[in-house]
């Protein structure tokens, strides 16, 4: 099959035929060659009725016999035998050309002249000259470049191929070609001194400025995000699709600006650069932010400029014909921060931001531009870039739900299953619905994670240099679950570190113990449901060691939640009180960004720096969470905080347990509580259990498992591992002298 620019002919060989003229002056009006009707045969594609020659490898012309033209011989008029430079009387190779697939003309811009150059004028019609043109050459071939002759009116024209867009297709350096169809919009161009003076031109252009007559987004590689490019296309594209004069009768100004942010990998990059590419304008600039940055005094001003000269210019020569021109900016923090914010003595930030709205709303605005910026610290924008006029639609691209996860894992393995890399076993729902909270990045990287576990089983260390056998590459389910524990959200559950925080898992404590247990589920089950209350707190108080950590993390693990965090005081040893703050209201910000998310602030007397002599605490840090605790969530996500504290007397006269919805007592444990314990740790005889247990009396749990944990050593040492197997038992007199040693008199 021809490739797209009709260098390939479908392997037919290039036929040597002499040049001869048109046979008639109003067959040379045609842009048709013609040949004899044996030769015709040669060039006929099957089923389509057409016969299509690429002539000199130039350009490709429909084909029509005629009796006056000799086998071995084709006619073309002056016009093609200048493009082809042949001369009547030369040879000149033609091969039958097939058009690919996507081959049909979105958008064909024609640059109008009279045949015969002088002081005629002429008032053109853009609608009715379209139609004619559409008419009387339906189904032909037009490449950039080309030129062809035709009669409207009684007076004869050149029109010159400028631009030829085709559907589907991407830009290339290469000449483009296409064939028009009835859906090919034209746009029509004249010089001033050609004397000609195209009207009405704007519903001719009315066109389609996307280079698809729909939007596939899986095919474009983008999953999950429908929904955002649906706002994106209402707020920013939907009035350009009209004819300018729509907007300029309805009174508004197309939208310029753009703001996609949200967490790093959710594919805000992704959009833009696909955004780019869908369009059928100039090539969209893409800027990198620091990228703009220079130390020349009023260097970086003249590199903003610049991004906007060529829209400047063909808005000035074209008015509302102008091509839309796209700048996409990548990190746009970087550049426009807020004005006043930085203390760098130069002011080029601030200058920055200033040409911008300079350019995007100033005085001169332009009405052509797009201006595309990426973030995902909105927060540190100038506010004026982000008002109405200016990057007015702010799009959230937030992370993917299970069926954009689907979505997304299904571009990515769609190669692999067309290769037949990919195992009958693969289940990619169940994937999705295991990979809670993952972004479009981090599922790329489970699915790389993956193929690197398939590869590396038909590799041997002992010879790298043994053939691998492709055949035997298969990318399987279990693959897919060790990829998924090697790559772990950064939005997602701390799995690891909630298993931390009961080393000892979770025994049967009591009635009391399993009671709190089924009174915080019911506290996840309202979270998950409820409408009413987004944000609910709950603070778990009581002695130290008396579970309140385990408890908090098991709530987190069996909650199923995709975003579970614990903020402690052991993670921020050295900080100072302000960035300590910043680092708790981080973890608040990062669990907004999830529908469901549970924070364990544990131990918050020490998040607090409380001391009891004095007594003295961070009062910055306690206002900071007293905010945190009592602001909702944003619309859509829901909130669960659980609080741990061994000092509820303090937090109360701080007018911190009021901030809590719920609180919860975690009681030692009493003699019955103690004798469950140690009949599931098995590690006393039988008739030993009872006097122990009644010396763990109001003992915490966590001390008891110390405790049994020193007895199981063994007077000597060594002793554990019998203990734990079963083969021997904790004497009770030296269980008594391990409890002397932890319990103070």
């Amino acid at each position: 099959m021809a490739g797209r620019f009709g260098f390939g002919s479908s392997g037919n060989a290039a036929m040597t035929m002499t040049v001869t003229s048109t046979p008639s002056p109003d067959l040379a009006l045609t842009n048709f060659a013609y040949c004899s009707a044996n030769d015709l045969k040669k060039f006929s594609i099957p089923g389509s009725g057409l016969s299509i020659a690429l002539v000199a490898d130039v350009f490709a012309l429909s084909l029509r016999a005629h009796e006056s033209i000799r086998d071995g011989f084709i006619a073309l008029n002056a016009i093609q035998r200048r493009h082809a430079r042949v001369s009547t009387g030369d040879t000149v190779s033609a091969s039958k050309f097939v058009p690919p697939d996507n081959f049909n003309l979105a958008l064909l811009t024609l640059e109008l002249e009279f045949v015969k150059k002088g002081t005629k004028s002429e008032q053109i019609d853009a609608v009715l000259l379209a139609q004619q043109i559409q008419k009387r050459f339906i189904n032909q071939v037009m490449t950039e470049g080309q030129k062809v002759s035709f009669e409207y009116h009684g007076n004869n024209y050149i029109f010159t191929v400028s631009r030829a867009n085709v559907e589907g297709q991407e830009k290339s350096n290469s000449s483009e070609r296409g064939m028009i169809t009835s859906d090919t919009y034209f746009i029509f161009e004249a010089s001033n001194a050609s004397g000609i003076k195209i009207v009405n031109q704007r519903e001719a252009a009315s066109s389609n400025i996307f280079r698809h007559k729909e939007f596939n987004l899986q095919s474009l590689g983008i999953g999950g995000l429908s929904a955002e490019f649906a706002d994106i296309f209402r707020r920013a594209f939907a009035s350009r699709v009209f004819p300018s004069h729509v907007a300029n009768k309805l009174g508004i100004k197309h939208v310029k600006g753009m703001l996609l942010h949200g967490p790093p990998g959710t594919g805000k990059t992704l959009i833009a650069r696909q955004i780019g590419k869908m369009l059928n304008g100039r090539e969209p600039k893409i800027v990198n932010g620091p990228e703009v940055l220079s130390k020349f005094v009023g260097e970086t001003e003249k590199n903003v400029r610049d991004l906007f000269a060529d829209a400047e210019v063909d808005q000035k020569t074209r008015g509302d014909q102008s091509d839309l021109h796209v700048i996409i900016f990548d990190e746009i923090d970087a550049i426009c921060k807020s004005r006043g914010s930085t203390r760098d003595g130069t002011g080029v930030h601030d200058s920055i931001v200033n040409q911008l709205l300079t350019k995007i709303d100033g005085v001169e605005a332009l009405n052509n531009v797009l201006l595309i910026g990426m973030t995902n610290r909105k927060d540190l924008l100038d506010e004026a870039l982000l008002r109405p006029g200016r990057l007015e639609v702010h799009v959230e691209i937030s992370l993917p739900d299970e069926a954009g996860r689907l979505q997304i894992l299904q571009i990515h393995t769609n190669k692999m299953k067309e290769n037949s890399f990919i195992a009958p076993d693969v289940d990619l729902q169940e994937l999705a619905a295991r990979t809670k909270n993952y972004s479009g990045a981090e599922l790329e990287g489970v699915v790389k994670s993956a193929v690197s576990f398939a590869l590396n089983r038909q590799l041997s260390l002992d010879d790298l240099t043994k053939p691998v056998d492709e055949e035997n590459i298969k990318v399987t389910m279990d693959d897919f679950l060790h990829a998924i524990q090697e790559i772990r959200p950064a939005f997602g559950a701390s799995t690891d570190d909630l298993e931390r925080r009961r080393l000892n898992g979770m025994v049967d404590c009591g009635d009391r113990h399993k009671h709190l247990y089924e009174r915080a589920m019911l506290l996840v089950e309202q979270v998950k449901v409820s409408r009413g209350s987004p944000l609910v707190t709950c603070l778990l108080e009581g002695p130290s060691g008396s579970g309140k950590t385990a408890l908090a993390a098991t709530i987190g693990i069996d909650s199923d939640f995709p975003f579970v965090k614990i903020i402690s005081a052991e993670t921020m040893i050295g900080l100072s009180e302000s960035s300590k703050c910043a680092q708790i209201v981080k973890v608040f910000e990062d669990a907004y960004k999830s529908p469901l998310s549970i924070i364990i602030l544990d131990d918050i007397e020490r998040l607090l720096e409380y001391v009891g002599i004095g007594p003295r605490f961070s009062n910055l840090i306690c206002q900071t969470l007293l905010v945190l605790l009592k602001r909702p969530p944003p619309k859509g996500k829901n909130m669960l905080v659980i609080g741990t504290t061994s000092e509820v007397d303090f937090l109360d006269s701080v007018g911190f347990c009021d901030a809590f919805s719920i609180t919860y007592n975690v009681p030692t444990l009493k003699t019955w509580d103690a004798r469950k314990v140690l009949q599931q740790l098995n590690v006393f005889a039988p008739d030993d259990i009872d006097a122990a247990a009644e010396a763990l009396n109001d003992m915490p749990i966590k001390k008891l498992y110390v405790i049994v944990e020193m007895a199981a050593q063994g007077e000597r040492g060594g002793g554990a591992e019998a203990i734990y197997s079963g083969k021997e038992k904790i004497g009770i007199s030296h269980f008594f002298d391990c409890l002397g040693d932890v319990v103070r008199p």
